[in-house]
């Protein structure tokens, strides 16, 4: 092979329409492979008092974009450090909302998941306050 091909297909290598959709397949496959190893539909979190300490035995209710409004679609009860966990989410626009009788009730925050059934960990714990 001479020199001048070599260059000349080094050159053809190094070409915007061939490093293009070479790094745009790239990003598009690490995409899809991190959706398909965190699609479980796992969101998980923690419940605390006004005080900050754990509240067990709280009720957590995740709610669901449907259509035009929120509906709630599944419910758990908090364990004994404030834990919940919701399995088999399968949206990516949801409501997460939980009280305790006696204890008070926390806002309905918004989740938006990049896809839908993505695992998410809430990174803030919710909070029951008392009714005013």
């Amino acid at each position: 092979m001479s020199a001048r091909s070599r260059t000349s297909r080094l050159r053809w290598l190094r070409n915007r329409f061939v490093i293009v959709p070479l790094l745009l397949a790239v990003v598009i496959g690490g995409w899809n492979v991190w959706v398909a190893t965190h699609d479980h539909g796992i969101v998980t979190g923690r419940v605390i008092d006004a005080d900050g300490t754990p509240v067990a035995d709280a009720n957590v209710r995740l709610w669901v974009f449907n259509f035009t409004t929120f509906v709630e679609k599944m419910a758990v009860t908090t364990d004994t450090e404030g834990r919940f966990r919701f399995t088999g989410n399968p949206s990516h626009n949801i409501q997460i909302s939980a009280d305790k009788a006696g204890v008070g009730r926390s806002e309905r925050i918004a989740v938006r998941l990049y896809f839908a059934a993505e695992d998410r960990e809430l990174a803030e714990p919710l909070r029951l306050d008392k009714p005013s």
